[in-house]
């Protein structure tokens, strides 16, 4: 049987149900031309960063940062969703940092000696992209006062609104699902400024899966795109196309990381 997981959106619940409907169709599509194995539902059982590198994968969907970083080589580009919500650029995304509604914090630089929150290390809009905000205001790489791990997007944003940080970076489809469907969870903070942007998340099949098996992942996202009858789905998701982007396209988000974000502290 082989494995499919698309892990990175699934909440709140709706997200989870659209993303249930995506793939059904997709199995569909597939089954349809000739693939055998495929799994009924998704996987939700495995932490979606331990999916990436199964000999048996199908099709999931990485962070960019890490693809960039320890993937490329080793597992295979299919396609990068497009969304529509605000902050995103085609195939690209960017993060909004946010303070507490009620903070005097104003501007990057008001954010030196502070405490950040970010979701993982190794996330691209959650930390690589921050770091890229604020590292032309590091002085000897040094800035934040301290930086605090949650684990999520959502967890970071309850940080910033419990008080436990001081800033946060969330990457702009994450805010655009909260604000839709959860906007009380975004109520006690506001955005004070935007970080550059980069390609989005893609998604990605097994290293050696055959070009053939790529090309035919690729239509199967096309016709996604393109069906009647997924039109709420999509809307529900914010997704509106698919572009084939190379690794190259995804080098960038090495150049933006420079020194781990951690080393940004006093």
């Amino acid at each position: 049987m082989q494995f499919a997981s698309i892990a990175m959106y699934l909440t709140p619940q709706p997200l989870a149900d659209a993303t249930a409907k995506l793939w059904s169709f997709l199995r569909h599509y597939l089954s349809q031309a000739g693939l055998t194995d495929l799994p009924e539902t998704l996987d939700r059982t495995l932490p979606y960063d331990e999916a990436w590198l199964r000999s048996d994968l199908l099709l999931s969907q990485t962070c960019g940062y890490p693809f960039a970083s320890r993937l490329r080589g080793k597992v295979r580009l299919v396609a990068t969703p497009v969304y529509d919500h605000p902050g995103c650029d085609g195939p690209l995304m960017r993060s909004f940092i946010i303070v507490r509604t009620g903070s005097s914090l104003r501007t990057l630089e008001d954010l030196g000696g502070t405490t950040a929150a970010i979701n993982s290390p190794d996330s691209n809009s959650g930390s690589n992209l921050f770091h890229a905000a604020v590292a032309p205001r590091a002085r000897e790489g040094r800035f934040f006062g301290r930086i605090i791990e949650t684990g999520s997007h959502s967890n970071s944003i309850a940080a910033v609104v419990e008080g436990r940080a001081d800033s946060a970076a969330i990457d702009c489809i994450t805010y655009g699902n909260i604000r839709r469907f959860n906007p009380g969870h975004v109520d006690g903070v506001r955005i004070i400024a935007e970080t550059p942007k980069g390609p989005g998340l893609p998604f990605v099949t097994s290293g050696d899966a055959s070009d053939e098996r790529v090309l035919l992942l690729r239509r199967a996202l096309t016709a996604a795109v393109k069906e009647p009858a997924l039109a709420a789905t999509r809307a529900t998701l914010g997704l509106v196309d698919f572009a084939v982007l190379s690794e190259a396209d995804y080098e960038p988000l090495l150049s933006l990381a420079g020194d781990a974000l951690p080393q940004l502290t006093a």
